[in-house]
């Protein structure tokens, strides 16, 4: 062969290698290195009938060099809510026990058992670990009483309650809280009025108008562990993470409540935005929803408690606004529990439209009737203040329920079955709060509240109107405008103003006379 051919061949060769070198525009590979993948796994694998299995010898080598260029799948997070949320209850389950000395806490199963079968409650889980959450809050806080008061829904998380009374001492140091920030605010307002007062002092040639504008005095809220800040109230998102501590509540916020609906967020220090304003924020409203529940809802069988006596005079208006168990209460048949309304009632004290359990008397001059005393203007409106009002007096405890107002009818009552009635219990369901159950069976009895915390108010809602504008000024001579003259008027004022100004000058005149003589 001659020297002309096989350098012909070798450029036809190197011309023919960089075409299989050329990548491809849809995969970014070569035919020149395809091939030497497929030929290096035949001779890795040495496939009977390779020369028949070669095509799909090529499409696996192409398949195990497909790159996704696109990762559509998300990167699990190292630690997700789920596994600290487990992690936190863990520690629910091994909480130690003293057996010589048990924590004052309900029958759990019990309780759980008759919820069942009334149709309502959480769930056997959620239920145990609702109340082992509330066994390390007992522990915690060395809380007397405690018990799930229910579980209120929100947009983002829920709320577990659990309600307790207060601890002995706690009430006497809330209240010196109290009493603090009251001295405090008293304080401040001193100050205010003393820089007030230097100001008026230093604007000698034009004082500033003194406002008469005092502001109404506010239903003072009821004492610690009386009325509706009777129990204290702790709630959670969820059965392990750390309780918090609910606010006392305040006529303002329960009478705001009454005419405003939101729903939950799930966040305590979330504010709420309504109208009227309400004053504070979700953890006010919160815990003023769980006092107009509990007002409305509590009931009991008739008889289980009984109104305190008492023979001091002094404590007659207390002892009607508290009642005890009743050692002697014979249980009531399941039967007639369910046919009659009047077999239930409420044991927890109503709330008045005050705000308050017991009515505040609110009549007469204000606390700041000394404010600009020298003013004969506000001692006037002084005397012109109205006289006390007549008390409001809301139904006695222990009423029943068959007197609630609002719905028809407010209650439904049940059985939790019709084929074993021998063995089924009373169970009582609110109309006017939508998630309010209480059983009772034989001489045990609970109340639970499971829903949004709202009220069914039947009609749609209808958020109150804005009061009417204020007067800018009062009418009078003083500050009405005279009308401008006619063109007559106009021609006889000037005729009057040049005939007196004509006396004028002629006086003058007589004058210069004289005196040049």
């Amino acid at each position: 062969m001659s020297e002309e051919v096989m350098k012909m061949r070798l450029e036809a060769a190197n011309s023919f290698k960089s075409f299989m070198l050329t990548k491809s525009t849809k995969s970014n590979t070569n035919l020149y290195d395809h091939l030497t993948k497929v030929l290096m796994k035949v001779m890795d694998e040495r496939p009977l009938n390779a020369v028949d299995i070669l095509e799909d010898i090529s499409i696996d080598v192409k398949r195990a060099s497909f790159e996704d260029q696109q990762n559509v799948i998300q990167e699990i997070p190292e630690v997700v809510a789920t596994e600290v949320l487990a992690e936190e209850q863990h520690k629910l389950f091994t909480q130690e026990m003293d057996q010589e000395d048990p924590l004052p806490l309900p029958n759990v199963s019990e309780i759980a058992y008759y919820l069942e079968q009334a149709g309502v409650g959480l769930g056997r889980e959620e239920m145990i670990r609702a109340f082992l959450a509330i066994r390390q809050l007992v522990d915690s806080h060395n809380l007397q009483r405690c018990r799930l008061w229910g579980k209120i829904l929100g947009r983002e998380r829920n709320y577990i309650v659990a309600e307790a009374e207060y601890p002995d001492g706690e009430e006497e140091e809330e209240e010196e809280e109290e009493d603090e920030e009251k001295a405090e605010n008293e304080v401040e307002a001193a100050e205010a009025e003393d820089e007030d007062g230097e100001g008026e002092e230093n604007d000698e040639i034009l004082p500033l108008p003194k406002s008469t504008y005092r502001p109404p005095r506010p239903v003072p809220k009821e004492p610690i562990g009386s009325g509706a800040n009777k129990f204290v109230y702790y709630v959670c998102s969820e059965p392990g993470l750390p309780w918090i501590k609910l606010p006392v509540v305040t006529p303002a916020h329960i009478a705001v409540a009454r005419q405003i609906r939101k729903f939950f967020t799930g966040r305590l220090d979330a504010p709420v935005l309504s109208y009227p304003p309400f004053p504070g924020n979700e953890s006010n409203y919160l815990r003023a929803q769980i006092a107009r529940i509990s007002a409305g809802t509590h009931v009991s069988p008739q008889g289980y408690y009984k109104v305190v006596d008492e023979d001091d005079e002094d404590d007659d208006q207390a002892s009607r606004d508290t009642c005890e168990v009743n050692p002697e209460f014979e249980s009531i048949p399941v039967v007639n529990m369910v046919e009659s309304l009047t077999t239930w009632v409420h044991h927890v004290q109503h709330i008045l439209k005050q705000g308050r359990c017991t009515w505040e008397s609110m009549g007469g001059k204000s606390k700041d009737a000394s404010f600009n005393e020298g003013d004969e203007d506000n001692e006037e409106e002084n005397e012109d203040e109205p006289e006390e009002v007549d008390p409001e007096v809301g139904p006695p405890l222990l009423t029943p329920i068959s007197e609630d107002e609002g719905h028809t009818p407010a209650w439904t009552v049940m059985s939790s079955s019709s084929h074993l009635s021998q063995h089924a219990i009373a169970v009582v369901r609110s109309n006017i709060w939508p998630g309010a159950f209480a059983y009772a069976c034989e001489k045990s009895f609970e109340n639970i509240y499971i829903g949004w915390g709202q009220k069914d108010i039947m009609l749609g809602y209808s958020p109150p109107l804005p009061p009417l504008p204020q007067k800018q000024y009062l009418t009078g001579p003083e500050i009405t405008e005279d009308e401008d003259p006619s063109r007559e008027k106009e021609l006889e004022m000037e005729a009057i103003e040049k005939g007196a100004e004509d006396m004028i000058d002629d006086e003058e005149q007589e004058e210069d006379e004289d005196d040049d003589e």
